[in-house]
């Protein structure tokens, strides 16, 4: 399962009830704006990650964080602490919040949904996504905690994560990334 399948289905669609009540959209909209927001998160990932740095930078952010809580209770995603490390996470995956604004305006022109929406929302996918990531790698939130800061074995860390975002397993998540977009637009 890739990225954006693996946070539609959570809690058999919890999270996107959640945002969808968060941002008072109904779950269709919540779901096309979260298809048209996901790809840009994969890619600030993927590229923050095609270095030995910041591959290791995420890995031990997966490890000291308890971002699986967004996934396995998305209820969390309503307090202030979502929004906060949300924003702390676009800072490393986009560089500035200009690039996190047009993100949204993107997304805004592909789903019709008011840009100022998808500016709020894209801080609490960013929490989700690295949830999905962190439970993808370590499992449940008890586990990440008891994991190592920095795990061996990083090209290991490197060929899982890859894989997760890869969805058709060619070693390029970008063409699963246009396809899931090209898929969310029809």
């Amino acid at each position: 399962m890739n990225l954006l399948e693996t946070i539609l289905n959570a809690q058999n669609g919890g999270v996107v009830r959640q945002m969808a009540n968060n941002f008072q959209l109904d779950e269709g909209q919540a779901q096309s704006a979260m298809g048209a927001l996901i790809p840009a998160l994969t890619r600030g990932i993927r590229k923050n990650t095609s270095s030995s740095q910041g591959l290791e930078d995420l890995v031990g952010a997966l490890a000291r964080g308890k971002h699986s809580e967004y996934i396995e209770n998305p209820d969390a995603l309503r307090q202030p602490k979502a929004v906060d490390e949300g924003n702390g996470i676009l800072g490393h995956i986009f560089g500035s919040k200009e690039v996190s604004r047009q993100v949204a305006s993107h997304a805004a022109e592909n789903t019709g949904i008011d840009s100022g929406i998808l500016k709020q929302m894209l801080p609490m996918l960013a929490s989700v996504a690295m949830g999905a990531l962190s439970k993808n790698q370590f499992g449940s939130t008890a586990a990440a905690a008891n994991q190592p800061s920095s795990a061996p074995g990083g090209s290991d860390i490197g060929s899982l994560l890859t894989s997760f975002l890869d969805a058709d397993k060619d070693g390029s998540a970008l063409d699963d990334i246009l396809g899931m977009a090209g898929r969310l637009f029809r």
